[in-house]
């Protein structure tokens, strides 16, 4: 039902899309490329506005340097570096030799993540579970449950939650640690977070182009969290976050933030609200951008990343005895 939920929701954007007019063809030269390619940013993109960005005065001064490249590549690094002005992740362009990619969104911040201290026995350890993409394990002297989940572009089964949480029944509480998880199928994001919830709950809302300026937007459509059949965590849960989580991972986050018994500790995540969409250039290049703005339930953008009930960075002291601050954090905050 979720995946065809979000199955028909992407072909009602499609087909609204669709049925905008299309950028002007662009001869394949240079300067086509490059004028497509900025079309598609003009009509199409949908943070210009929310972002504060004055498209008009980056074609003044990018579109000049087009004659003064000496290479494809050169061109296509010229493009890239246009592009870095939106200081969105979701932004890619694609040529058969390279993808282009922004990724200030996390690098400017702390990593707030240590692969290597989660894998020591105070946590995971050598002996930890796996079930489906999910690694899980008892800590604190098994009065905590624990797992981590590192990308929402692997799977997981209602089977596979419902043994880890077997696992954990003697538990006070649970911490799902998605650190470092970059995203991938939103149907993933909605299905982990329906384990929290009890009863349908309002969560966020979307909106799609509906004309070539700025701001033509639908209505906002509502989306909800609904609770999944026979499969509840009643207990405390705490979610861990920093910079890199993205995309379907920050709308896991998002939906979070209304299950009655979660808390988020952490960093605030990277964002990525966008809901991406790609085109093809003349030369066949191929541009991938955020078409669809995302919103939370009180109708706050998501773009820029979800601030953290309890805001908590990792102390190099602390990394050095292998301990993870934030985890430890969670610990105190479920066993209070």
């Amino acid at each position: 039902m979720k995946k065809t939920y979000f199955l028909i929701l992407f072909c009602l954007i499609v087909a609204f899309q669709s049925c905008m007019k299309e950028p002007e063809i662009q001869h394949n030269t240079p300067h086509g490329n490059f004028k497509a390619l900025w079309d598609i940013i003009d009509k199409r993109y949908c943070y210009l506005d929310y972002k504060k960005i004055d498209w008009d005065s980056v074609y003044t001064v990018y579109s000049p340097r087009v004659d003064t490249v000496k290479s494809v590549y050169s061109f296509f690094d010229l493009m890239d570096e246009m592009l870095a002005t939106l200081k969105d992740g979701h932004v890619n362009l694609t040529a058969s030799f390279d993808i282009s990619r922004y990724w200030n969104w996390f690098t400017d911040y702390p990593a707030n993540f240590n692969s290597t201290v989660i894998s020591k026995s105070r946590y995971l350890g050598s002996n930890y579970r796996i079930a489906g993409s999910i690694r899980y394990n008892k800590i604190a002297s098994g009065k905590v449950g624990y797992m981590y989940y590192g990308s929402f572009s692997d799977g997981f089964s209602a089977e596979n939650i419902k043994k880890i949480f077997e696992s954990f029944v003697g538990c006070e509480g649970l911490i799902i640690d998605i650190r470092n998880n970059g995203g991938g199928m939103l149907t993933y994001a909605e299905q982990l977070s329906s384990y929290f919830f009890k009863e349908k709950t309002l969560t966020g809302y979307i909106s799609h182009k509906t004309g070539d300026g700025h701001s033509d937007f639908s209505k906002p459509t509502a989306f909800y969290t609904e609770p999944a059949n026979q499969l509840f965590w009643g207990k405390p849960v705490v979610v861990l976050t920093n910079r890199m989580v993205y995309s379907a991972a920050n709308d896991f986050v998002c939906r979070m933030k209304y299950a009655r018994n979660a808390t988020i500790i952490g960093d605030q995540t990277g964002g990525g609200g966008g809901l991406p969409l790609s085109s093809e250039l003349p030369n066949g290049w191929m541009i991938r951008f955020s078409s669809c703005p995302m919103y939370n339930a009180k109708m706050e953008n998501t773009e820029w990343g979800i601030q953290p009930d309890i805001k908590v960075d990792m102390n190099p002291n602390d990394e050095s005895k292998e301990y993870d601050t934030i985890i430890e954090t969670a610990i105190r905050n479920i066993l209070k």
